[in-house]
């Protein structure tokens, strides 16, 4: 991939763009944090070709949600099993409106 290539993707919410100390420096938080975060399975970040951890911009808003209800009291391994239920719920939410609205859902395997 060029630089070129990689200009062009930084719209893409999953290119990973961000090293881990951006990613710790845009959230407020530690690259602590967000190894927790990755040990308990709840963003897995690229790595580049030198084995640094790298992250999107979606892998980020997962990881501030995380650090929301870790501020807030709740332990880190719960706080990502609920980020990991929201997105879930969210997930059947979109498939359910696209079901009524007669749209196929994405994924969906043909009958």
């Amino acid at each position: 991939m060029t630089a070129d290539d990689s200009f062009g993707r930084l719209d893409d919410d999953d290119f990973p763009a961000y090293t881990m100390g951006r990613a710790a420096e845009m959230l407020g938080t530690t690259q602590g944090f967000l190894r927790a975060i990755g040990e308990a399975r709840l963003i897995t970040p690229l790595r580049s070709a030198g084995g640094h951890r790298r992250y999107s911009r979606y892998q980020l808003r997962i990881a501030a949600r995380a650090r929301e209800l870790v501020d807030q009291g709740t332990p880190i391994e719960a706080a990502c099993r609920i980020v990991i239920l929201e997105d879930q719920l969210e997930e059947a939410q979109r498939i359910n409106t696209e079901y009524h609205e007669g749209v196929r859902p994405s994924g969906a395997a043909d009958a």
